[in-house]
C-alpha cells in the first residue's frame, strides 16, 4: 500500500517551505519516523520522518522546490522488502542500448525544456506582479524559477538588468575569493527584515543604565543561585523580568497592528536572539511573567543550545509579543536593532563598559551599557517609548523593585 509524504504543519504563520535536501533516493528502504527530507522555512530547518517503513517509490519534488503544508511531496510503499528490487532495474538500460541516443538526447532536452519555468510559489508571485518566468533568472534545479528568485528580481529592478554588462570586466575571479550560495533561511530572513523596514515606521530611542547595582546583587548571589537551580546567575533574567515590568506598564509596546486594529497582548512572551550557523533566530520564552528567575535562565540555556544544534522546533520560534537582542556578547556598543514583525517593539542590549558619570555631583567610574528600543511609530507615540526605556532602566539599577513588582 503506498503512503503519502505530506509537508507538516509549520507554525501559525509558516505556510511555505523549501525542499533543501532528501536524505533517500528512489527505490530505497526507509524505516518508520526515519528523516527522509530536510525543510527549510523562514525561521528554522526541520527534519521530516517517514509515516511508515518500506520502500521510496516516488520523488515528487526535488531539491530546491517550493512546498507548501500538506502537499504530498514523495510516497512510500509500506511494507516492501529492502530497496534491493528498486536498484535491481538500474542496469536494465544496460540491455536497453539499442536506444542510448534518446535518453542521451532526453536529459539534454530536460534542462532547456524546465528552463523558464516557475515553481507553483514562484509563478503566484509572478503573476501578482505580472511577470513571465522568462523575464526571471531560475536558480531552482534545471534553472526552474523559485519564489526566492523572483523576490530577488522585484528588489533589483529591470532598471538594473543592462548593469550585468558592466560588471563583465571587472569580474575577474579572484583565487582568493569564495562563492556560497545563499541558504533559503537567509534569503528569507532578509527579505522579512527589510519588509519591517518597508511596512514598520521603525524609530529607535536610547538610553543608558547603569549597572552597579545589578553587578553587586549578581556577584551576592551567583553562587548559591547556580548551587540551589543547577544554572548561573546572568544578565538576561533581569532583562527578562524588567522588560516584562515595563511592558505591563506601557502596554502599547506589547501590541501589533492587524489591518485596522490594535491588539493588545495581556501576555507576555518574550523572544530572545540566539545567533546561529544558519541565521539569527528568536526563541520564545512564554508566559515569562510567570517565570523565577532560575525559570527564565534554564529556559534560555536549553533553547540557546537547541537552537545552534538546530535542534529547536518551529512552535518555540511562534507566538512572540516583544524581543530582546544581546549584541553586547559579540561586543557591540551601540546599535539600532530591526523589528521582528508582527512585534511591535525590540530591545537591545549591549556591552558594558565603565564609564566615568557624575554621581552626586562627583564623577566617579560606572559600569555603563547603552539600550535601544526600536518601535513601530504607528502604534507606539515617543513618549511611550521613552518611558518604556525609563522604567525598564530602573528595574535594572534597581533590581529590588524587579522583586516587589513595582
Amino acid at each position: 500500500m503506498a503512503v503519502e509524504i505530506k509537508i507538516p504543519g509549520l507554525g501559525d504563520s509558516v505556510t511555505e517551505a523549501t525542499i533543501a535536501k532528501w536524505f533517500k533516493k528512489a527505490g530505497e528502504a526507509v524505516a518508520a519516523d526515519e528523516p527522509v527530507l530536510e525543510l527549510e522555512t523562514d525561521k528554522v530547518t526541520m527534519e521530516v520522518n517517514a509515516p511508515a517503513a518500506g520502500v521510496l517509490v516516488a520523488i515528487l519534488a526535488d531539491d530546491g522546490a517550493a512546498v507548501k503544508v500538506g502537499e504530498v511531496v514523495g510516497q512510500i510503499e509500506a511494507g516492501a522488502a529492502a530497496a534491493a528490487p528498486a536498484p535491481k532495474p538500474a542496469p536494465a538500460p544496460a540491455a536497453a542500448a539499442p536506444a542510448p541516443a534518446a535518453p542521451a538526447a532526453a536529459p539534454a532536452a530536460a534542462p532547456a525544456k524546465a528552463a523558464g519555468q516557475a515553481l507553483p510559489a514562484a509563478a503566484k508571485m509572478l503573476a501578482e506582479n505580472n511577470l513571465q518566468a522568462a523575464d526571471v533568472s531560475g536558480t531552482g534545479k534545471d534553472g526552474r524559477v523559485t519564489k526566492g528568485d523572483v523576490l530577488s528580481f522585484l528588489e533589483n529592478p529591470p532598471a538594473a538588468a543592462p548593469a550585468p554588462a558592466a560588471p563583465a570586466a571587472p569580474r575577474k575571479e579572484d583565487p582568493r575569493e569564495e562563492r556560497v550560495k545563499m541558504t533559503k533561511l537567509r534569503k528569507v530572513i532578509a527579505t522579512r527584515l527589510k519588509e519591517a523596514q518597508n511596512t514598520a515606521a521603525m524609530l529607535t530611542t536610547f538610553n543608558e543604565v547603569d549597572m552597579t547595582a545589578l553587578f553587586a546583587a549578581r556577584k551576592t548571589y551567583v553562587e548559591a543561585f547556580e548551587k540551589k537551580h543547577g544554572v548561573r546567575l546572568g544578565f538576561m533574567s533581569f532583562f527578562v523580568k524588567a522588560a516584562v515590568a515595563a511592558l505591563k506598564q506601557i502596554p502599547a509596546v506589547n501590541a501589533e497592528i492587524a489591518g485596522d486594529e490594535l491588539i493588545y497582548k495581556n501576555y507576555y512572551n518574550i523572544g530572545v536572539a540566539v545567533s546561529t550557523p544558519s541565521g539569527l533566530i528568536v526563541p520564545v520564552l512564554r508566559d515569562a511573567d510567570q517565570m523565577s528567575f532560575a525559570d527564565v535562565e534554564k529556559k534560555i540555556a536549553e533553547l540557546g543550545k537547541r537552537g545552534r544544534d538546530g535542534k529547536i522546533s518551529l512552535d518555540e520560534l511562534q507566538g512572540g509579543t516583544f524581543t530582546i537582542s544581546n549584541g553586547g556578547v559579540f561586543g557591540s556598543l551601540l546599535s539600532t536593532p530591526i523589528l521582528n514583525p508582527p512585534q511591535s517593539g525590540i530591545l537591545g542590549m549591549h556591552k558594558v563598559q565603565d564609564r566615568p558619570m557624575a554621581v552626586n555631583g562627583q564623577v566617579v567610574i560606572r559600569p555603563m551599557m547603552y539600550l535601544a528600543l526600536s518601535y513601530d511609530h504607528r502604534i507606539i507615540d515617543g513618549r511611550e517609548a521613552v518611558t518604556f526605556l525609563v522604567k525598564l532602566k530602573e528595574g535594572i539599577e534597581d533590581p529590588q523593585r524587579l522583586l516587589f513588582d513595582i
